[in-house]
């Protein structure tokens, strides 16, 4: 069972904390949340084959929120400015697309990262978010908007050299 939970934990720990940063904008807060999705993962019971990359980035999820509805995260600012990630992207226009992508709303955030970086359909990220799909597609298609216009802000001619 460790030796199982070992791989899971070298196979999806960059996802778990891409996905709890995504949410949360900061690396201790993301850093926190993946140690308990894994601690959770150490209690979990009868995981079904093949869906433990989507229970996973469920509980990191349903954490991610829970930590910003807290009473904590509600009432004390952050004294930290939110660190440069250090995310396997090849070129300046990854980053650059990663950072545009960062300054969204979380809502339209999430939903780009789980289905362009995880490679999550729309289905299922409706189940990871309990969000219906027709409000899933519909913050993808808003948040592709925004951030074509962002991108175009930002000194690029057009937002198709990104495949926007």
């Amino acid at each position: 069972m460790e030796q199982d939970i070992g791989a899971l934990f070298c196979a999806y720990q960059d996802s778990v904390f891409r996905l709890a940063l995504s949410y949360t904008r900061s690396v201790q807060d993301a850093e926190d949340i993946c140690q308990t999705v894994f601690l959770k993962l150490l209690h979990a019971a009868n995981l079904q084959p093949g869906k433990k990359k989507a229970w996973l980035m469920q509980v990191t999820a349903n954490e991610s929120r829970n930590l910003l509805r807290s009473f904590w995260r509600r009432n004390v600012g952050s004294l930290d400015e939110l660190l440069e990630v250090t995310l396997p992207l090849r070129t300046s226009k990854d980053s650059e697309l990663f950072a545009q992508v960062m300054a969204l709303d979380t809502k339209y955030r999430v939903v780009l990262y789980l289905y362009y970086y995880e490679g999550f359909s729309t289905a299922e990220i409706a189940r990871l978010t309990h969000s219906s799909k027709t409000a899933v597609t519909t913050r993808l298609q808003r948040a592709r908007d925004k951030l074509k216009t962002s991108l175009e802000g930002a000194g690029y001619e057009t937002a198709d050299q990104f495949g926007l």
